[in-house]
């Protein structure tokens, strides 16, 4: 996670930066790892704002929305 992709998420409706103790989620922090859909992926691509992704850990089924090239120029 990125502090530019932590708030575009709030921004959109979906705030991951504050924890939801009545849920167990203790809310991201610059630098956490999370998974993400690729939908939401491929929006903060295109908004500029997308984070790093690990492709080891990302699904095949995510080239059905992302191209290749956008997740290889996001890899790290």
């Amino acid at each position: 996670m990125t502090a530019e992709f932590l708030a575009f998420s709030a921004y959109v409706g979906n705030d991951l930066s504050t924890p939801r103790p009545e849920l167990h989620f203790p809310g991201l922090e610059p630098g956490d790892r999370w998974c993400l859909c690729a939908l939401r992926f491929l929006q903060a691509h295109d908004e500029g704002c997308a984070p790093r992704v690990a492709p080891e850990a990302t699904h095949i089924r995510a080239l059905e929305v992302v191209p290749l090239e956008v997740l290889r120029r996001h890899a790290g």
